[in-house]
């Protein structure tokens, strides 16, 4: 069985622990610091948090993350997608205008979804 939000969890970002705002020296310099790190054995290094769950990265994972955020075009991709919605994934609510109140606060709109 495949994981079907594996292309998620392996986004570039997540995978080297850097925000979308991260200057390319930072992201180098992240993905670097990795690489040592899983030469070394470390085991924390071996797993990342996600917003949809956790998940383990390698060697090979880190060094594609780095090769996909030096392409600028790629970069973008990843960035909207880093960015849709962070720290969603997982919560879960009864109030089923809960989810549209945070896009509306997002787009600017207030005072819809009162509580």
């Amino acid at each position: 069985m495949t994981d079907p939000l594996a292309a998620w969890r392996g986004n570039p970002f997540f995978v080297l622990g850097v925000s979308t705002q991260a200057s390319r020296a930072e992201v180098e310099r992240a993905g670097q610091k990795l690489l040592g790190l899983l030469a070394l054995g470390s085991a924390s290094a071996r797993h990342y948090d996600t917003p949809f769950g956790p998940a383990t990265r390698d060697a090979d994972s880190v060094r594609q993350a780095l090769a996909t955020l030096r392409d600028p075009n790629e970069r973008v991709v990843h960035e909207l997608l880093a960015n849709i919605a962070p720290g969603a994934a997982g919560k879960h609510t009864d109030h089923p205008g809960a989810a549209w109140k945070g896009a509306e606060h997002a787009l600017g709109w207030s005072g819809r979804w009162a509580e």
